[in-house]
């Protein structure tokens, strides 16, 4: 069976690596990647290493229509050329021209994961029209939790008999690979010595939901003057947040760290004594698994993965959306019963979310 994956706009994209390397272990179906970016993508060289082929085609972010209209017919080209058995998109921009392309050059089966659901209805509505118009063109929708699956079912009126769930997997022997080197170079760089670290790891946009984090830290500090935020991430939001931090006067207890190196996380995680996650949506959020994995607290927004694989006060602890005192009652609770989530959520996050899991559950799916 030959699978082509094809995605816009990420030059690089963990999990086709990790995809392109257990089919070379397997060594049973044939993968081809197809990369729609503007610069030279990471990805040729990803999969290029496990004997894999990468096509790259020029995509212009900034001119979304002409590249997606060039695209198709670079697309539709390829697919008469290649006739895989399988085509397989991964987000809107190249769901749009991908399975228009797959559709009329007559590739059977036509795979779209659902990872920017709900982005155009509360963004964009207009657009929801080719979210539907996707979905048509596609003989297997694929939402990565089952929020999004019953988002995708009501907004979207997708075809039931077309969805099947999967959740997104992660190989925890990269993502728990935590160092006491790194632990301690972290607590030396921020001067996290006998505090009590409450970390996020997300862009700084509003979605995500950090002033509701920052109007819960001003509760937390209250009880715990020690209590330090750690904001992991960049984005357009920074001098916004860094305004309300000071009008609440917990600017102080906030450090925003910008962007921080990869092989960081999985110590960042096992040093916090809360992981807050506070965002309004999810499709899935790999940083939830993540940090469960590395037995982090877990405070999150019923969303996504947490919403799948969080059991309030068991495992981790479920908070309203766009509610600080929801979520300072939630950090104020897991500070002092936290030790409790730590093995028992990683346990969840190990039998939901490990690769092979997420590898395997494709592979049936195409096979069906």
């Amino acid at each position: 069976m030959h699978i082509v994956f094809v995605i816009a706009n990420s030059t690089t994209v963990p999990y086709f690596k990790w995809f392109a390397e257990k089919a070379s272990i397997d060594n049973t179906h044939k993968f081809t990647f197809v990369s729609l970016s503007n610069t030279k993508p990471q990805i040729i060289e990803d999969v290029g290493k496990y004997g894999w082929e990468c096509y790259w085609y020029n995509f212009d972010f900034n001119s979304r229509k002409r590249g997606m209209v060039s695209s198709f017919f670079k697309l539709y080209k390829l697919f008469k050329k290649l006739q895989p058995d399988v085509v397989h998109t991964h987000l809107f921009d190249d769901s749009l021209p991908g399975l228009l392309a797959a559709k009329l050059a007559g590739i059977k089966k036509r795979v779209i994961t659902k990872q920017d659901t709900t982005f155009h209805f509360y963004y964009a509505p207009n657009w929801v029209k080719a979210d539907r118009f996707n979905n048509w063109n596609a003989t297997d929708l694929i939402p990565v939790s089952k929020e999004a699956e019953e988002f995708i079912l009501k907004h979207e009126k997708a075809d039931p008999k077309k969805v099947t769930m999967i959740h997104h997997g992660i190989p925890s022997i990269v993502y728990t690979n935590q160092s006491e080197k790194y632990k301690n170079e972290l607590i030396q760089m921020y001067g996290l010595e006998d505090k009590i670290i409450i970390g996020t790891v997300a862009r700084l946009i509003e979605w995500k939901g950090y002033r509701f984090i920052i109007e819960a830290a001003k509760e937390v500090v209250k009880e715990y003057p020690n209590a330090l935020f750690l904001f992991i991430g960049e984005g357009e939001q920074e001098p916004e947040l860094k305004k309300l931090a000071e009008k609440h006067g917990v600017l102080d207890n906030i450090i925003f760290t910008g962007w921080m190196r990869r092989e960081y996380i999985p110590s960042l995680y096992s040093i916090l004594n809360v992981y807050a996650h506070a965002a309004n949506s999810e499709p899935f959020g790999f940083v939830i698994p993540e940090a469960m994995m590395n037995s982090a607290p877990i405070v999150s927004t019923p969303t996504g993965s947490a919403l799948d694989s969080i059991s309030h006060k068991q495992n981790g602890y479920l908070v309203n959306y766009r509610n600080s005192d929801s979520l300072a009652e939630g950090i104020l609770y897991t500070i002092k019963n936290g030790d409790s989530f730590k093995e028992n959520g990683k346990q969840t996050a190990l039998k939901m979310f490990e690769f092979d899991l997420m590898y395997n559950n494709y592979i049936k799916l195409y096979e069906k």
